[in-house]
């Protein structure tokens, strides 16, 4: 049996070059690998609960359905994607030749005056040519390309987490806009009715100062309770209308009347699972964007290192000429070339290695981004488990106040008939069950906060 060749045994090696780049393993998480307040393991991964899934009331659905159609920030988003999977093809064609066609035609006149006119005469010589050819096609040995193309792809898949990012955000900020219009027209109403409560009880001390029961005092105290309500009224109405301008600038266009929420309605608990550990951080999109990113700067290392490594390309045409069009494509008009060339750096007084250096320190610096968004991650679930262990109480809590200052206030109101009390009595009593209700809402919002804000730094699905 005949022993193949060196060559026979090199050129599959060669053509198949190599890779400088730095092996890559991910980074082991700088987090704790259990999440505070999240006992067990989750049943399902929080990222498959889709916004449907989770956003039940079906207005807050609409709403949300048109602003993914005409937000603008998520359009300048989805267009930055489609940027970077075309840098991505533009990069990645530098790994194939380029063949261009081409033809042409030369036409010369000589007169009988030109030296070595042979013919003694004008004569006027025809040329053309046709051919196919690459130009400068670089054999990529050492993996320069190929990393430079990988480089891109992870940009592009980065970018792509990037408009996931949006996405998440954009239907989080709609779901709160939506909730705090709800509770500043529950602010609003409740202002409302307090002020026709005060009403009543400004007309009451006004009868009774007539009679001679009640003091000028009372008139004022209640007075003073009666333009305090009146007040709240003007600022919460400004409040309505500019939540409104910022859900419709959210959306994208103007929000129907009929899609705005009336009130707030109580927080649900069940959407979510219970149990959580800290590995799915790991899938929210913008740690897998700094990860891509992290991908890109080390194959950007092996690109770097690749430039110590001579350079081979390659210019080759194949065509036909003739001095006439009618056999341009005959027999014996065949021409070909081929330049292969090879350039090998030599001194460039640190140019390369301060590029493979830079490429490394830019790998550092990845690196750590990847690592502070896993950090950031944990923080914010960290922050929404602990608001959610305690904020059903504190509604309870507060739930619990309203009704007991309620209560107070009606005492208050009829010892005050009696004369039995001062109108301060009655007063406190007011502004303190006034304030209850008020502080109701907030605490309610908190709760549909805390579940839009948990939703979010988990990375909830997106369908």
């Amino acid at each position: 049996m005949p022993r193949p060749s060196r060559l026979a045994v090199l050129l599959p090696l060669l053509l198949g070059g190599c890779d400088l780049a730095p092996h890559y393993t991910r980074p082991q998480a700088p987090i704790p690998p259990a999440l505070p307040h999240a006992e067990g393991r989750a049943a399902a991964n929080p990222a498959d609960i889709g916004w449907q899934d989770f956003f039940t009331d079906p207005k807050l659905r609409q709403v949300i359905a048109r602003a993914l159609d005409n937000n603008r920030d998520l359009r300048v988003a989805v267009a930055n994607v489609a940027r970077a999977r075309a840098e991505y093809r533009i990069q990645r064609a530098d790994q194939f030749p380029a063949l261009s066609a081409n033809a042409g035609a030369t036409f010369q006149r000589r007169s009988a005056s030109t030296p070595n006119n042979n013919g003694g005469s004008d004569r006027t010589t025809e040329q053309y040519s046709a051919g196919i050819g690459l130009s400068a096609f670089e054999i990529d040995l050492f993996g320069r390309l190929r990393n430079l193309s990988k480089a891109a792809f992870e940009q592009y898949l980065a970018t792509d987490e990037a408009r996931k990012t949006a996405q998440i955000s954009l239907i989080a900020e709609v779901a709160s806009a939506y909730l705090t219009l709800a509770a500043d027209r529950d602010h609003l109403r409740i202002a409302q009715e307090t002020l026709a409560a005060q009403q009543k009880m400004l007309d009451l001390t006004q009868a009774r100062q007539r009679l001679g029961v009640a003091s000028g005092l009372d008139t004022r105290q209640a007075r003073t309770s009666y333009e305090q309500a009146r007040a709240d009224i003007a600022a919460f109405t400004t409040d309505v209308e500019q939540d409104r301008n910022a859900l419709n600038l959210l959306v994208g266009a103007v929000v129907a009347d009929e899609l705005l929420p009336a009130q707030l309605t109580p927080a649900t608990r069940s959407a979510l699972p219970v149990g959580l550990d800290s590995a799915i951080l790991l899938n929210r999109p913008d740690v897998r964007s700094a990860e891509h990113l992290l991908i890109a700067q080390n194959a950007n290392i092996g690109a770097a290192r690749a430039a110590f490594f001579p350079t081979i390309s390659l210019t080759a045409a194949l065509g036909t000429a003739s001095g006439g069009l009618s056999n341009l494509f005959g027999a014996g008009t065949g021409t070909w070339s081929f330049n292969p060339s090879i350039v090998q750096p030599i001194f460039n007084a640190g140019a390369i290695r301060g590029g493979v250096r830079s490429a490394e320190a830019a790998r550092n610096a990845a690196l750590a981004t990847y690592e502070k968004a896993i950090q950031t991650a944990f923080r914010e679930v960290a922050d929404a488990l602990a608001r959610r262990a305690t904020i059903d109480e504190q509604v309870d809590a507060q739930r619990a106040l309203a009704k007991a200052a309620a209560e107070s206030l009606t005492i208050a109101e009829g010892r005050y008939r009696l004369g039995t009390d001062s109108y301060l009595t009655t007063l406190t009593a007011q502004q303190t069950l006034y304030g209850a209700r008020q502080n109701v809402v907030a605490v309610e919002l908190a709760a549909n906060a805390n579940m839009v804000e948990l939703y979010r730094a988990i990375g909830g699905g997106l369908r």
